[in-house]
């Protein structure tokens, strides 16, 4: 389900497999209880999601003012986010930003507008890793939900094996959380995580990954 990748007395960062639900039930996630039985936590608070299908980093809050704290960053959008994404599209654009809100559409799926009242923020960078794939890394401005899938869509360039926006199969969906950064008691921490599971995240995309993208917080990001 996770993997451990640092771990304090305030919060724990983890590596969310893909395949793992993070939404709650009734109670608690199966993927908050997987973490406080096996760490034999009292507490996990949970101050932000990824979907299902998507991997990669995750922060927990180990206390109630760590929480608050997180929870208050993510609201205000000053955590930074990046994300890695295949595509076997090519898009209308190589890089760029796509602004507008978003709509409930049909089957669970959302969809992009031309309007931009309340909008979906998100710029993009790609790359060509061979002949018919291209490797995206993309900065959400904002947490829209399905925000970075419906963006890559709207370019022509639907996630590699996203069952809602995209009719190419693949064994998973080809979308990670790549890099993370946020403030503890105004201490800094940035963290970094490879994807690891995927056929097509094979040594050559890896490679180009850290080629191009070791540190997004330093590339020439296109304005919004």
């Amino acid at each position: 389900m996770y993997q451990i990748l640092h771990q304090t007395s305030d919060f724990l960062v983890i590596n969310k497999l893909p395949g793992v639900s993070v939404h709650k039930d009734q109670t608690e996630s199966g993927l908050v209880m997987a973490i406080k039985k096996d760490l034999g936590l009292q507490s996990l608070y949970m101050v932000h999601r990824l979907d299902k299908e998507t991997s990669g980093l995750m922060v927990f809050a180990l206390n109630s003012d760590v929480a608050a704290e997180l929870a208050e960053q993510f609201r205000n959008r000053e955590v930074e986010k990046y994300y890695l994404a295949l595509s076997d599209r090519k898009p209308r654009r190589k890089q760029g930003a796509i602004v507008g809100d978003m709509e409930k559409s049909r089957r669970g799926a959302w969809k992009l507008l031309h309007s931009k009242k309340n909008p979906a923020k998100t710029q993009f960078l790609s790359v060509s890793v061979e002949p018919g794939l291209r490797l995206f890394l993309v900065k959400p401005a904002t947490g829209k939900t399905h925000q970075i899938r419906v963006a890559l869509k709207s370019e022509g360039a639907p996630i590699l094996g996203d069952i809602l926006y995209s009719s190419s199969k693949a064994d998973r969906m080809y979308l990670h959380a790549f890099s993370l950064a946020f403030k503890i008691n105004n201490e800094p921490f940035r963290f970094y995580c490879m994807p690891a599971i995927g056929e097509i995240f094979d040594q050559n995309c890896l490679e180009l990954i850290v080629e191009k993208y070791n540190q997004p917080e330093t590339l020439n990001w296109p304005k919004i």
